[in-house]
């Protein structure tokens, strides 16, 4: 019994260890935007949980630092039409999104061709 609460507690400590905590800046506006953008967020390995506050526009991120990284979330977030840490969207993407969901001045997305291979 005893080393089974031992072993518990070095999986624990082992878990905790390797979780962290970070700030994804993403360019959204509305309560549709919310939803897409905390499920393609979680729904990258790794991720345990991520809430999106529309009014600062960053995405609270606690993630597995050994399984994932924060530019994958980025991408998976850019994939579903919202800009993450400066990964842009494709304008056929961004083109797809609802009125409410686009900002009212125009596309605030960078050419994604040109954004993109930069960080190639």
């Amino acid at each position: 019994m005893k080393i089974h609460i031992i072993i518990l507690l070095f999986l624990a400590t082992t878990a905790i260890a390797q979780t962290e905590k970070t700030t994804v800046s993403v360019r959204g506006n509305c309560d549709m935007c919310k939803a897409r953008i905390e499920k393609a967020a979680i729904s990258t390995k790794g991720v345990k949980y991520a809430v999106w506050q529309a009014d600062t526009e960053k995405l609270t991120l606690i993630y597995n630092a050994k399984k994932t990284a924060v530019s994958e979330v980025s991408a998976n977030i850019a994939a579903v039409g919202h800009e993450a840490n400066g990964i842009a969207v494709l304008d056929s993407v961004y083109a797809a999104l609802p009125m409410c969901c686009q900002y009212v001045s125009g596309n605030p997305h960078k050419k994604a061709d040109e954004s993109n291979e930069a960080l190639k």
